[in-house]
């Protein structure tokens, strides 16, 4: 009742490839890019092809259950898919908007020193989202507090006034792929840096700016 969707990646030497995905290895994607999402504490690369790509998939599930017959059990079982995706995909947009609220002049910030060539943490619409969101913060604050205070006092840093994410905090992981060498920071002064090796399949806690690069690369999973 699926078809194939195009899914248009990247290479290891960061050209764009098109690549042909199964509906399983979408929804994996998905899935994956969601518990990542959810576990990290700062905005991730936006994965726009991914969403266009199942709300896609979701449409032609839809057309295909309209044809089918509806006493047959296959229906009701895609019916159940088909609302679990959805509340996948839905989970995984309101975390990333979340996060966009929370750390909105750093992640704009983020976005605006990218280099070329590498990957966004917004896509189109989410980049319009957050400079709304800031104009609005800003309007808001001026109108309600800032327009009744000392000149000397009417404007606002919400650069330094907004926290950022904590790449210190810690996160457990699955690793997917093996890896060796990497470098951990010591929790405290009288300790110095170590190297560990990351075994296929283990789990681990670990500060996450450490493996924040894996996270990206997916030799790692949030969990």
């Amino acid at each position: 009742m699926t078809e194939e969707p195009d899914f248009l990646g990247q290479d290891s030497d960061g050209g764009s490839e098109e690549v042909v995905l199964t509906p399983a290895e979408l929804i994996e994607r998905l899935e994956q890019a969601w518990m990542n999402e959810k576990f990290a504490p700062e905005l991730l690369e936006s994965k726009p092809e991914v969403v266009e790509c199942v709300m896609e998939q979701l449409e032609h599930m839809e057309e295909n259950l309209r044809r089918a017959k509806r006493e047959d059990l296959k229906v009701s079982i895609h019916h159940m898919e088909m609302e679990r995706i959805r509340y996948v995909l839905s989970s995984y947009l309101r975390c990333r908007l979340m996060k966009i609220e929370k750390f909105f002049p750093h992640v704009l910030e983020k976005e605006k020193t990218r280099r070329d060539g590498e990957p966004s943490s917004l896509s189109p619409e989410e980049l319009a989202f957050a400079r709304e969101f800031m104009a609005n913060t800003e309007t808001y604050l001026k109108n309600v507090a800032l327009k009744h205070m000392p000149p000397n006092l009417q404007k606002v840093d919400l650069f330094r006034a907004v926290p950022k994410p904590d790449l210190d905090s810690y996160v457990f992981l699955r690793v997917r792929e093996r890896q060796e060498n990497i470098l951990v920071e010591p929790d405290t002064d009288e300790q110095g840096d170590y190297v560990i090796d990351l075994e296929k399949g283990s789990q681990h806690l670990i500060r996450y700016k450490t493996i924040a690069p894996l996270v990206a690369s997916g030799a790692v999973q949030l969990i």
